[in-house]
């Protein structure tokens, strides 16, 4: 019997060495709390805003760039108008309709000729437009 004694006693009992002892694997969850609050970080701080509608790129100027956002009225180099969702001849029912919101942001193209500007603004006057804040980058 005392063959059948050491065999229930394990492997230590048949002078066989112990196997090696695996080691317990890393978490991944610390990992992961740190990417969902980066994540979460990155999400906070970003600014989403929709596209201007129009591409424009502002004149040049040694004053500092002026206000820009989707409240601002986009002149391309072709003349499209743009302001909020109108379009076009539908901007000027849009502008007439806006009530104390203080100056209109204008971002015109640098390729727009001042001729057509000029008229533009004339044509912002007459429509009861009294303030214009005309958006350029600094050189």
């Amino acid at each position: 019997m005392s063959g059948a004694f050491a065999f229930e006693r394990g492997a230590r009992g048949l002078g066989l060495p112990r196997p090696p002892r695996r080691r317990a694997a890393e978490s991944v969850v610390p990992m992961i709390n740190v990417v969902f609050l980066l994540l979460i970080f990155f999400l906070m701080t970003a600014e989403i805003a929709p596209p201007p509608p129009l591409e424009v790129a502002p004149p040049a100027a040694e004053a500092p760039p002026g206000a820009g956002g989707e409240a601002a009225l986009h002149v391309g180099a072709d003349g499209r108008l743009a302001y909020r969702d109108a379009r076009d001849e539908a901007v000027w029912t849009a502008l007439a309709a806006r009530e104390g919101e203080g100056p209109v942001p204008l971002r015109a193209d640098a390729g727009l000729p001042a001729a057509e500007l000029a008229a533009l603004l004339g044509r912002l006057a007459a429509a009861g437009v009294a303030e214009v804040d005309l958006a350029v980058v600094s050189r």
